[in-house]
C-alpha cells in the first residue's frame, strides 16, 4: 500500500458544528453512579442539563428553558450534551465567578477524550488541580454506563467508546 497522494484530514465530527442531537446527547446519568456522587458530595439541588425523563434533581433545566441561559445556584449537577462541552464549561466558570451568590458546588460529567480541544485547553487545563484553584479533575475508571430513552441495554449497558471525567468546582 502506498501513501503517495494521501491527504490527511479530520473526521467531520471533529470539525463540523452539528448542534445537539438526541440520539447522541440524550445520555442520562446512571442512577447508581449518581447516588454514589450524592453520598460523597451531599445532595445536589439543581440539574442544569436534563430532560424530564432523566433529571437527577427536583429542580432541573431542560433544552427548552436552556440551562446555559439560567442561573446556577446551590449544589449543581451537570451531565451536558457532549456535542458542545465548551459552552457548559464556560458557563460553569461564569457562574462560579459570579459576584453575588455563586453556586456552592458544581460537578460536571464529561468525556475524557477531549483534552486536546480548545475548550479544555482554555477553560480546564490552566486551572485544574492548581493551588488556589476551585477546579479539580477526576478521571473515572472504566467506561460509564448511560441510560437512554426507549433503549434496552444489553449485559454491558450503554457504554460509549470513551472514558469520562468529573470536573469539580469546590472551595474544599
Amino acid at each position: 500500500m502506498s501513501l503517495v497522494g494521501f491527504k490527511a484530514g479530520n473526521h467531520p465530527q471533529q470539525t463540523e458544528r452539528r448542534g445537539a442531537r438526541d440520539d447522541v446527547d440524550d445520555r442520562g446519568t446512571d442512577q447508581t453512579f449518581f447516588d454514589s456522587l450524592e453520598e460523597r458530595f451531599g445532595k445536589f439541588t439543581l440539574d442544569v442539563a436534563a430532560a424530564p425523563h432523566n433529571a437527577k434533581c427536583e429542580r432541573f433545566y431542560t433544552r427548552e428553558n436552556d440551562g446555559l441561559a439560567m442561573p446556577w445556584k446551590g449544589r449543581v449537577w451537570c451531565n451536558p450534551p457532549y456535542s458542545d462541552c465548551g459552552a457548559w464549561v464556560r458557563k460553569a466558570w461564569e457562574e462560579w465567578d459570579a459576584d453575588e451568590y455563586p453556586p456552592a458546588l458544581i460537578v460536571m460529567l464529561l468525556p475524557a477524550n477531549r483534552v486536546e480541544q480548545g475548550w479544555w485547553q482554555d477553560f480546564v487545563e490552566p486551572c485544574r488541580d492548581r493551588p488556589g484553584s476551585p477546579l479539580s479533575v477526576e478521571f473515572l475508571r472504566g467506561r460509564m454506563r448511560f441510560d437512554r430513552p426507549g433503549w434496552t441495554p444489553g449485559p454491558k449497558g450503554d457504554r460509549p467508546p470513551f472514558g469520562c471525567c468529573l470536573l469539580i468546582w469546590s472551595d474544599q
